[in-house]
């Protein structure tokens, strides 16, 4: 009996102490977590003043109160003001974008110049496939001006390391691409895309390369065989091999969604030897030149569509793509590209293609869990009611995230 309760205040103490440990690590795993939120979003760890401003910030900084937010919000908001951000994490998240290959490592360009500045000033990211839009150097920052034929401006904006926080500034890309604002079509028809995917080919590349990066989904998922194929071109023939079931079963699920819609850039051509996007239209539904591309291999089914003019049909509003939701102003038919961008981007898909890429980019990782889907669906739904300011899609991953 002695011994048991000489063990009871020996036991009493070592639980207090016990919960005393436990409870201590509570303001230094906040201050963890904002730091990780930090990391994630500028790329770099903060300084020890910032850190404290992350940790103990209730939302009274001048851009929490701008936005409307407070905790773990405010924290990744004030990393959003790092200049780091825009040159590194920014960077590295749109230059896949740009390329076949979708690497990271290329010089900056036009494509990612234009979505760091529609991210930093809150524009409605949906236009990104559809504004006349392109964000340059501030007059004077660097020697070389924004031109239609070359990518020297940006190389030298990245070369000086500037921050393009604050010299980014909005333009018309028409007046620098030299081509119709109709028919432009935000990064669809800045320099750096025309030049990876409106080269030579058959402009098909532009319309598979936007699936991938701003769909989240490449043609081979997006496979319908089941749509009529009376849009698939000449090109394509109905017998590879001799064997007609490759076309029914394979080819036509994939041409007779695409092909329709690639029509839109009917227009379009990047001309290797000038460096340039050529636009051969008069402007959407206003007829022009088609560009030679779309006749090629002709005779290989006389009988297939020969592309007359720059109109697009979007067959997916119908079919088992449906469940991509097409929920834009138009009726899914129209001409030119700047009005495919507008069908594509006012879709369930391409906003939660954004949300799944942030997630990626900000939790270093698809998400995978029933709990990673239910917050994806949440920050889609956050992204819609914000107006699609990618900022929020941003702040909101890097809440979910931070406690990982």
């Amino acid at each position: 009996m002695k011994n048991r309760m000489w063990k009871r205040p020996v036991h009493i103490a070592l639980t207090a102490l016990l919960a005393v440990m436990l409870a201590a690590p509570a303001s230094a795993q906040t201050r963890e977590q904002a730091k990780r939120i930090y990391d994630r979003l500028a790329g770099v760890p903060p300084t020890l003043a910032v850190l404290d401003a992350l940790e103990n910030n209730a939302g009274t900084d001048p851009v929490c109160v701008l936005n409307g937010v407070s905790g773990p919000a405010c924290a990744a908001y004030i990393a959003m003001e790092s200049s780091s951000f825009y040159n590194v994490t920014l960077k590295n998240f749109a230059a896949p974008w740009t390329n076949r290959e979708g690497s990271v490592f290329v010089p900056l360009n036009d494509y990612i110049a234009t979505v760091i500045g529609m991210i930093r000033d809150d524009i409605d990211f949906r236009t990104v496939l559809s504004a006349d839009l392109q964000y340059v150097g501030r007059d004077g920052t660097v020697s070389s001006a924004p031109a239609a034929n070359n990518n020297n401006h940006y190389g030298q904006l990245e070369a000086g390391n500037h921050d393009l926080k604050t010299v980014l500034e909005p333009r018309a890309q028409s007046g620098i691409n030299n081509i119709p604002a109709s028919a432009t079509a935000g990064v669809i028809t800045s320099r750096a895309a025309s030049e990876a995917f409106f080269i030579a080919g058959t402009n098909r590349a532009m319309f598979r390369f936007t699936m991938v990066n701003h769909f989240c989904t490449d043609m081979e998922q997006l496979h319908d065989p089941r749509m009529p194929p009376d849009r698939i071109r000449q090109d394509v023939s109905r017998s590879p091999g001799g064997d007609s079931r490759l076309f029914l079963n394979n080819c036509v699920g994939c041409h007779t969604g695409m092909d329709p819609m690639a029509q839109a850039f009917a227009y379009y051509n990047y001309n290797d030897g000038t460096g340039a996007l050529e636009y051969s239209g008069n402007g959407p539904g206003l007829g022009g030149t088609v560009q030679a591309k779309y006749f090629n291999n002709d005779l290989n089914f006389p009988q297939g569509f020969r592309t007359p003019d720059d109109h697009w049909t979007n067959y997916w509003r119908n079919g088992q793509n449906r469940y991509l939701g097409f929920n834009g102003p138009g009726t899914g038919d129209d001409f030119g590209a700047k009005s495919l961008g507008v069908e594509l981007s006012n879709s369930d898909a391409f906003a939660a293609c954004q949300v799944k890429k942030v997630f990626k980019a900000v939790c270093l990782r698809d998400p995978e869990t029933d709990d990673d889907h239910i917050e994806v669906g949440q920050i889609v739904t956050n992204f819609e009611n914000s107006g699609f300011k990618m900022k929020r899609v941003f702040a909101d991953t890097a809440e979910y995230c931070m406690g990982q």
